[in-house]
């Protein structure tokens, strides 16, 4: 059973007729092909979220299949969901393969569903604006229980919710009730109506109270009749109601350090943040910003919870500023230019563009670092324009271990793996970096963030963001103009989505501009290798558009370019491009030659990646040639090697290739398994 909660809260009072009508409403359900919906809504700091988790611990017994918990706002882009990411989370954490998560959002709709027709589980979606959100979310199972919390009706999504749930603020004995939990105070008993102002004072929002009890904590000398008015009277002179008043009154007792890091969390470009992040924001160094931390959850202005990660466990050291306190944060930093004079408001306003600008920058030059990091980590070393980023002053690398390093192959792969996840993890924040990087100017971080996106998009192709991120590219090196190598890499890289989305024209037309730019380059290696670069991108266009053998002159044109530099990479590369495109010209003779060729000088070079695909490639050849016990044999290391890295996508793909060649040679009944084997990875999978 899979649970994707955190611990339960400390303190939780009343919501008791809420929670009473959620479990009458799982135990009524008779819903066959469509999810039973509960709707959660109100304002923030009502305690949405953790009502949602209460209520999916009290129904686990019904679900055998586990949780599922989303938070939408994490996969927001300018305040913009794309429900299809949404989608890979789930079948994710679903245990598809990320490899096998179909790339098209319709595809992927179909394989949820089908991953979902029999289920039994609670899935929670917090923080959803609309119900189109919502909808492409449901699983297709009568037998599952959806959780929405939102902060207004979703009005589309009536007529599919059983129960609507709207959360009034606390009345004020229950109220009472949670500040002495949060407190335990002999001073609440002693002067109840000092506490009836403070829980008056806060509107009966949870939130609100938690952070009120922290503030009466922390003044433990005091009485409350003397507390009470004096925080009552600051905050009716800010003229903030509710929970936001509370915040104020916390944000005004924090240090300098601390309030100047609440106010640029603001301008934070991902949702969630680290440490190492945080402080490169902050510029004051590693303990400056772990004081500042820890001060601004002790005034309850963080939320110090870990993020659930990609494999339904917690990814440590990640944190978030939830979105009405980002809000919040975002407000006191606009309100520092406020002042009673014009000329010192004018002066103050400039000093926080300036502070708020040096700290955009510093961050984005170290997410531009650990991107860098994490690509050559993740794909090795290879064709980059991008000059490395220098660390941080101040600020430590986000924690990636160099395979390079590594004392032995599983240590190695073990790495690599690590550094792609967090390029994946790190996707959303990387593509705003991109955009902000390009709205400032930086036209080299633009250049250089598009390397690893462009790492990132080989294994999740058709991804819209990265898209926008090569053309931002494109527009970075034009902008510049003075760099030919950026002209011709970015616009090759801008070239392939184009044409795996059938845009054929225009890919030709970046691919027509990236040869105009070669005329600009030079005569030194990575020139060369540029050079060859164009031409394989041709190849593969010719290819997309059927016209083969002229991907196979491309191909062996930029062959020949590797060979004359002494790339020995570059040069089996095209040798097994070239294999590929002479098969689907039908030339099993030629194909057997140069794929053998392609895949001997892979196992020599120690390229793992390569030596699958190189085999894989060699082996159908083989096939179609009659040799099958050669060809069953490299069928066979390749199914190896993909259990070994646990990979289903290839698995898959090899047992219908084993199948295949199986039928042919007579062999039914191995056929069969191998056909059974891909069958039951595929259903596993969302797929059959």
């Amino acid at each position: 059973m899979r649970i994707e909660l955190p611990p339960e809260p400390v303190h939780f009072v009343n919501r008791d007729d809420e929670r009473r009508r959620a479990v009458r409403a799982v135990e009524e359900w008779r819903g066959r092909a469509r999810p039973l919906v509960l709707s959660l809504r109100g304002p923030a700091g009502l305690g949405k979220t953790e009502l949602a988790r209460l209520i999916a611990r009290t129904s686990l017994d019904r679900f055998p299949d586990g949780v599922l918990s989303v938070d939408l706002d994490d996969f927001r882009l300018d305040g913009v969901l794309d429900p299809g990411d949404v989608l890979a989370q789930l079948l994710c954490s679903l245990d598809v393969e990320p490899a096998l998560v179909e790339a098209q959002f319709k595809a992927r709709c179909r394989q949820y569903w089908n991953k979902t027709s029999q289920a039994r589980l609670v899935l929670i979606l917090d923080n959803a604006r609309y119900a189109s959100e919502v909808v492409p979310l449901l699983p297709a199972s009568g037998g599952s229980l959806v959780i929405v919390a939102s902060h207004g009706l979703l009005h589309d999504l009536e007529d599919g919710t059983a129960v609507d749930l709207p959360l009034p603020p606390l009345a004020e004995q229950a109220g009472a009730e949670l500040l002495g939990l949060i407190v335990r105070d002999q001073r609440l008993a002693e002067d109840p109506e000092a506490v009836r102002a403070l829980v008056r004072l806060c509107d009966g929002l949870p939130a609100a109270l938690h952070v009120a009890g922290r503030w009466v904590r922390a003044h433990r000398l005091r009485p409350l009749s003397r507390l009470i008015p004096e925080l009552q009277g600051e905050l009716t002179d800010k003229g903030v109601s509710g929970v936001e008043r509370v915040w104020d009154a916390a944000y005004e007792r924090l240090s300098g350090p601390a309030a100047l890091l609440y106010r640029l969390l603001a301008h934070h470009p991902g949702a969630t943040f680290t440490v190492e992040s945080a402080t490169a924001l902050l510029g004051s160094g590693l303990e400056s910003c772990e004081a500042a931390l820890e001060e601004l959850d002790r005034a309850g202005l963080l939320d110090m919870s870990a993020v659930p990660g990609e494999s339904g466990g917690v990814e440590d050291g990640r944190l978030r500023l939830p979105g009405p306190l980002r809000a919040h944060a975002l407000r006191r930093s606009r309100s520092r230019s406020q002042s009673p004079s014009q000329s010192q408001s004018q002066s103050r306003g400039d000093a926080e563009e300036e502070e708020v600008a040096a700290a955009r920058t510093r961050v984005l030059r170290w997410y531009v670092r650990q991107a860098q990091r994490a690509d050559r980590f993740a794909a090795g070393r290879r064709l980059v324009v991008a000059d490395a980023l220098a660390p941080v002053p101040g600020a430590p690398d986000a924690a990636l271990a160099d395979p390079e390093e590594a004392t032995d192959d599983a240590d190695r792969a073990a790495r690599a793996a690590r550094a792609a996840r967090w390029l994946h993890e790190e996707r959303h924040t990387l593509f705003a970096c991109a955009r902000a990087a390009y709205d400032l100017g930086l036209d080299a971080e633009v250049v250089a963030l598009s390397e690893p996106v462009w790492t990132y998009a080989l294994d999740h192709p058709r991804h819209a963001d990265a898209v926008q991120v090569f053309r931002l590219a494109v527009a970075a090196a034009v902008r510049h103009g003075q760099n030919a190598a950026w002209l011709v890499r970015t616009r090759c890289q801008l070239a392939r989505p184009l044409w795996e989305s059938g845009q054929l024209g225009e890919a030709g037309r970046e691919l027509d501009a990236a040869e105009a730019a070669m005329a600009l380059l030079g005569d030194d290696v990575l020139d060369h290798k540029l050079r060859a670069s164009v031409l394989e991108f041709r190849g593969m266009l010719n290819g997309a558009r059927g016209e083969w053998n002229a991907a196979v002159a491309d191909f062996a044109r930029s062959r020949d370019v590797h060979l004359a530099i002494a790339n020995p990479y570059g040069a089996m590369l095209q040798t097994y491009r070239m294999g590929e495109a002479r098969l689907e010209l039908g030339e099993l003779e030629a194909a057997h030659l140069l794929l053998a060729d392609a895949h001997a000088e892979a196992v020599t070079q120690r390229r793992e990646r390569m030596s699958r695909r190189t085999g894989f490639a060699l082996a159908g050849v083989l096939t179609r040639l009659g040799r099958t016990d050669e060809a069953r044999r490299l069928y066979e290391q390749s199914l190896a090697g993909a259990r070994e890295r646990r990979s289903d996508f290839d698995q898959a793909r090899v047992h219908d290739a084993l199948g295949r060649l199986e039928d042919a040679a007579g062999r039914g009944a191995q056929a069969a398994e191998h056909r059974a084997a891909a069958h039951d990875i595929r259903r596993r999978n969302g797929l059959a």
